[in-house]
């Protein structure tokens, strides 16, 4: 057997129906596309919007993969608890869960900028709500499932924000470093249960979110200048990462958080 051959094998989706939130866009769409190429089974779409739902869903039925277009808020506990019992039903236990939606909420142009000590209640819940509530709400909602079939693999997007802190991002950087701690004790409640948990902690990565610092030459040189590799992350890079922990490749690999951040900052 070649190592082309043993990889593939390794990085083989068969099998799972995965769940990947605030997947209509940026990173969540490359993952559901990397995942549909692995050759999963079923992947459930889930966004805020339907038609950003259902349009990387039909980019998934493309790649001969079934696909299932839910949109959902998952800062809201009900909401995702219908989503993943309407996903069970059409597909089948659901065996990973992908925790991608985050940043500020779906409705990013309505959140304040202001220091979080004078920011509203409002603009802490945005934060808060959708980069952590939002991963309790998701991961609880499988977990059943995930234990029942003994079987399950948890991931979460975090932020460099989250790992080392970020000025000026004080809420965002509390709400990642909490679904952080969060996954970690996850991994050690459900190990016995076959199931992993794991994070990867991104740097500054080309997504519609970001578009006002990638593309503007002055503020990507400035940033790139805190990177080891001088350039942005891309979607792709991320979803690499995303379909390794999916994978048996990673299957002796829990409460991990693993950077992705182009040397953004180092782990000790």
């Amino acid at each position: 057997m070649t190592m082309d051959s043993i990889s593939q094998d390794l990085l083989n989706l068969k099998g799972s129906v995965c769940l990947i939130t605030g997947a209509g866009q940026g990173i969540g769409r490359q993952i559901a596309i990397h995942f549909a190429d692995a050759g999963a089974s079923a992947i459930i779409v889930n966004d805020y919007y339907q038609d950003r739902a259902e349009a990387v869903a039909q980019e998934v039925r493309l790649r001969g993969c079934k696909a299932l277009a839910i949109a959902a808020d998952v800062t809201d506990r009900a909401a995702v608890t219908a989503m993943v019992d309407q996903a069970v039903a059409q597909l089948g236990p659901i065996n990973v869960l992908v925790n991608n939606a985050g940043n500020m909420g779906a409705k990013p142009q309505e959140v304040e900028r202001a220091p979080f000590w004078s920011a509203s209640d409002e603009t802490w819940a945005a934060f808060i709500g959708v980069n952590l509530y939002g991963v309790l709400n998701c991961t609880s909602a499988v977990m059943p499932g995930m234990v029942e079939h003994k079987r399950g693999k948890l991931i979460t997007i975090i932020s460099e924000a989250g790992r080392t802190g970020e000025a000026g991002l004080e809420l965002y950087s509390a709400a990642k470093a909490g679904a952080a701690g969060f996954m970690r004790a996850v991994a050690r409640s459900m190990g016995r249960n076959g199931i992993t948990a794991n994070c990867i902690s991104i740097g500054t990565t080309r997504t519609p979110g970001v578009a006002d610092v990638t593309e503007d030459p002055e503020r990507a040189k400035r940033m790139l200048g805190q990177y080891t590799l001088r350039r942005f992350g891309e979607p792709t890079d991320i979803a690499n990462m995303a379909l390794f922990l999916a994978s048996d490749a990673s299957s002796w690999i829990t409460g991990q958080t693993y950077p992705v951040n182009g040397g953004f900052s180092f782990n000790l």
